[in-house]
């Protein structure tokens, strides 16, 4: 069963790491982690032959009198780009897997809340995922509506206003993270995506504390392959603990 005691968003993600090497649930985090690895290893390899391609343009325009210039921004820039590629298009490629990976999140979802209740959410074989393809995909289209126009407007902030811009935009992608993360467990339950978030909204200090974790790990190389299934299994401990009782209570 879960604790008794609920623990802060940042326990909860944390607990996450515990779940995914539990045995009988380490096979249903193997599917999301796949996709994330593949997925960004792809896109990853594409954009350091696209910033080889750029810097080279940027050493040939440097004069032949700044040639000590050249020497040292070879040092610097390359390092330099690697890491702000990583960063920034973790959460891209991030948002891609959560598409493509859905179904199987769904399921790692499912057996989670079974192991930490011991209660069956029901049919969880081959066909019943296939048959539940169609409701998570939709459902991931939910978020997407709900995600662009207010991506765009805090963006505009982010551009508008130094430091306070990147500080709301920072927290509304803390927010879009737990939304992503604790509606897998909430769509298991059918729980539509609006009470959901009414529900999330109840507890804030929880729901914003999980998803400002899940964004500062999505930023860290490397250990950004393991934020999905860590996120998801830690969502769904949140859900058990926190979400479940006045989620289905209508």
């Amino acid at each position: 069963m879960s604790a008794t005691q609920p623990k802060s968003g940042v326990g909860y993600f944390m607990q996450g790491f515990d779940l995914i090497r539990v045995k009988g649930l380490r096979r249903f985090v193997f599917v999301p982690l796949l996709v994330n690895l593949i997925l960004f290893s792809v896109a990853f390899y594409f954009l350091l032959q696209q910033i080889d391609v750029a810097i080279v343009w940027l050493m040939d325009s440097i004069p032949n009198w700044l040639s000590w210039l050249k020497d040292w921004l070879a040092v610097i820039i390359w390092p330099l780009a690697v890491i702000i590629v990583l960063v920034t298009f973790s959460f891209l490629f991030n948002s891609v897997a959560n598409w493509i990976a859905a179904p199987f999140n769904g399921l790692l979802a499912e057996k989670v809340e079974q192991h930490l209740t011991g209660q069956s959410l029901g049919d969880s074989g081959v066909m019943a995922l296939l048959k539940d393809i169609p409701r998570t995909l939709g459902r991931e289209w939910t978020k997407l509506v709900y995600y662009i126009p207010r991506a765009l407007g805090f963006l505009i902030i982010f551009f508008l206003l130094p430091v306070f811009g990147q500080v709301i935009w920072f927290c509304f992608t803390a927010w879009m993270m737990a939304i992503q993360y604790a509606d897998y467990p909430f769509d298991n339950h059918k729980v539509s995506f609006i009470h959901m978030r009414d529900v999330l909204g109840s507890q804030k200090a929880a729901s914003f504390g999980f998803g400002v974790t899940v964004t500062l790990f999505a930023m860290i190389p490397v250990i950004n392959f393991l934020v999905m299934p860590v996120a998801i299994c830690g969502a769904t401990a949140m859900w058990v603990d926190r979400f479940k009782q006045p989620a289905l209570q209508r």
